[in-house]
Formats: structure tokens, sequence, C-alpha cells
């Protein structure tokens, strides 16, 4: 299926949608909506269960080559590169970072709410009604079909506290137009705000301020509506919400049903189970799951066993923030002095600790790609993250990790798996 080109574009001189498109036909596409920034032909749509750009057929041909320029300078499935904000020594895993800080929202309310400790949710709701502040993008349901995740701009502190928890499922924050002016706060993935950053750069502005959030990957829509199903909501049955997390941390998956039905799910079985074995490809050779081109990160600050895995044991939440900008040290400063969120120093080891996903996947990253270069397909470039290093220190690993991906992309080959 190529949902992007009306036959004939390929070869005309419209070199937008054929560079566009061949990222899309690699599978490198994370489904961010950067590249509608460019084109206003180009639209989000569900391609076999994830976002990807659709081009209106009905629109006629016209030469953007210096678009495709940008596209390709900014797409972060085409590459990403570490960014080196002034001041922040660069961890193996963590990547920039200015401070690290454990920390909590200080309105209980909100922290119950949160995925972990609400601390993005705190500081959008207080961003929104400070004075100065300009619009803020993040996620949410669909209005329409609280499934399906949609990007939204808030206005109100009750409006940031309704989008509150996680979203296990494609949305394309990037898309939303808010999202290219300078003044504006964007909650979004980490591939995300290497694309909006990346723009700005490009275009010579300032990018909006990026509050970015640890990330697995994107799991398939169809994963969240066969989730729904198993649990026993009928297919027919009208949804009132969806909750990934949230509620407690790390709460709990739960569909409502306007007629009051529902069902529910810890997250252990959740994502473990459901969601996380159908993120998309692109999304398991990232380079960048935490949120390097953020000016502030926050991920689970997860308690740990005496094995080193994370205790997902329901508990007052709890974020790990990680500062990369003097922008966001400034802003986690004002919350904090506006009695908005509460922190305490945390060391890095602890935050990679309770991290253990993230470190596994950078330490991994190189054999990933090279496998994938063996059978012939395309990898997104990664510059500036130490990917050799990592993988040098674990080569036992490496050569594991690098079989095992061959075999999982023959199986996909196999099975006419795409993403």
């Amino acid at each position: 299926m190529r949902p992007l080109l009306p036959r004939g574009w390929r070869r005309s001189v419209d070199v937008l949608p054929s560079a566009v498109g061949r990222v899309v036909d690699r599978e490198l596409c994370t489904g961010c909506g950067g590249c509608v920034q460019l084109d206003d032909r180009i639209t989000m749509g569900d391609v076999r269960g994830f976002r990807r750009p659709i081009v209106d057929p009905g629109a006629g041909a016209r030469d953007t080559r210096a678009a495709a320029r940008t596209f390709r300078r900014m797409c972060p499935g085409i590459s990403v590169t570490a960014p080196r904000p002034d001041g922040a020594r660069r961890d193996r895993t963590l990547g920039p970072v200015l401070a690290l800080r454990r920390a909590w929202a200080v309105a209980p309310e909100v922290r119950h709410a949160g995925s972990s400790g609400g601390t993005l949710t705190a500081l959008v709701g207080w961003l929104v009604e400070r004075d100065g502040s300009g619009p803020c993008v993040a996620s949410s349901g669909g209005a329409s079909d609280p499934r399906t995740t949609v990007p939204v701009r808030i206005t109100t502190r009750d409006e940031a506290f309704a989008t509150a928890g996680s979203r296990y499922a494609p949305v394309s924050v990037a898309a939303h137009p808010a999202t290219t002016d300078p003044a504006a706060t964007v909650v979004c993935k980490p591939c995300e705000a290497s694309a909006l950053r990346r723009l700005a750069e490009i275009e010579g502005r300032e990018p909006p301020l990026l509050l970015t959030f640890f990330c697995a990957g994107t799991p398939s829509q169809r994963a969240t509506d066969d989730l729904v199903t198993t649990l026993g909501m009928p297919a027919e049955a009208v949804l009132e919400s969806v909750r990934y997390r949230g509620r407690g941390w790390p709460g709990r998956f739960v569909a409502r049903s306007v007629d009051g039905a529902e069902v529910s799910t810890d997250y252990r079985t959740s994502w473990g189970a459901h969601l996380g074995p159908h993120v998309q490809w692109r999304c398991r050779t990232c380079p960048d799951g935490v949120g390097e081109s953020g000016d502030l990160s926050a991920g689970d600050l997860w308690d740990t066993d005496d094995e080193g895995y994370p205790s997902f044991a329901e508990a007052p939440g709890t974020s790990a923030l990680v500062v990369r900008t003097a922008r966001g040290r400034a802003l986690l400063d004002e919350a904090v002095a506006a009695g908005v969120l509460e922190v305490e120093p945390v060391e890095a080891e602890t935050v990679v600790a309770a991290q253990p996903y993230q470190a596994h996947r950078r330490r991994l990253l190189l054999p990933r790609l090279v496998a994938t270069l063996v059978l012939r397909r395309a990898v997104t470039r990664a510059r500036g993250f130490g990917i050799l290093g990592s993988a040098a220190r674990a080569p036992r690993a490496a050569l594991r990790e690098l079989r095992g991906t061959v075999v999982r992309l023959r199986y996909r080959d196999r099975e006419g798996i795409r993403s």
C-alpha cells in the first residue's frame, strides 16, 4: 500500500511527496507529523494502525524542492542528531543533563491523576494560566472516539488536568499548527521534539518550549482496539473514556462505555502483554527514547527490586526530571518557587537503574541497525549518541542482539508485517 502519492507524482517536479513517500515505504516514519508543517496538502491519517502522511490526491503538483530539502534535514525517520546544549554534560543513557531531580506535583489530585507524579500535567496547568505564556499543545483521547489519541490545544488548568496520564497509541503532535509558535509549550514524544527543534533551527527561529517524556515506542492503534475487546467490552460499545495509566502509579488500563460498563487490567498486563509487542518497527531502532531534544524530560522513577527490575506496585507517583537546557532550568526553578512541583536531587545511576529498557535499547542499538542493513533495509542515521561505544561495552550481548534482529526481520518478511 502506498498511501502518499497520487499516480504519476514520482515523475513530477513535486519532490516533497516523493521524499516523504520514501520514508514511509522504508518503514522509517515515526508518525510525528512534522512534514505537515511543510505543505498544506499533507495530513496525517491511519495506515495499518499507525499515523502516516497522506497527500490530497486532488491537489495539483508543484515545485517543492526547497521544502524537500528542509524535510530531509528535519525528519526523524531519516536522521536524528544528539543535541549539545550549552553547559550540559552528556550521560551515556540520559543524554544532555544540566540537572537531575526527583519530582512530583504538589497538588495531590494532580499527582494522583498523572502517570508518574503528575509533573508534566502540573507544569502545563500552571503555564497556561500564567501571564505571558503562549499556547500549549499536548495529546488526549479523541472526543468522538476515546480509543484514539489526538493532539489538543490546552488553554485552562482544567483542560490540562483532563489530559493527565499516558497515551500508548499513535498521535501526531508535531502536526498541530500551534507547534511552530516560538511562544508555545509542546508536550510530545522524543521524535516529535526532534522534528520541531530541527525545523526551528532550519527556519532560524526559536523552537517552542519542549516538554518530552521517556518513550518505549508507539504501539499500533489496533493494539488498543483489541485490548478493549479482549477485556470483555463489546466491539459495538460506544466508549466514554479510555485511560492507559494514572489515577495511581502506575495505575490501570480502564475503558468505560457511555452506559456505565467498565473493563480494566493492570499496567504490567496492558503494556507488557498487549500494547508493547505491537510497537512500530522504527521505534525498535530509535536512538533516542529519553527525549534529548526537549528542554525538560520526564520519566518514571520506578522503585526496583533486589534483582534490579522495576516494581509496578501501586505507590504515590514520582518522576525523574532531566533538565537539558537553560530554558528548562528556568522553568523548573520557577515552578518550584511557585509551589507547583516538589523536587529533590537524584543521581543519574538511580534514574538509569529505574529505566532498564532505555539503557538496554541504547546499548544494543548498533547491532539492531547493522542487522537491518545486512538484510538490505534502510535505517535512521543516528549521530552523536555514542552507539558504537555502548555496543563495544557488551560485545556478547551485541552479537546475540544482531542474530535476534535478523530472525525478527525475516519473520516479519515471511508474515508480510509492515508498520
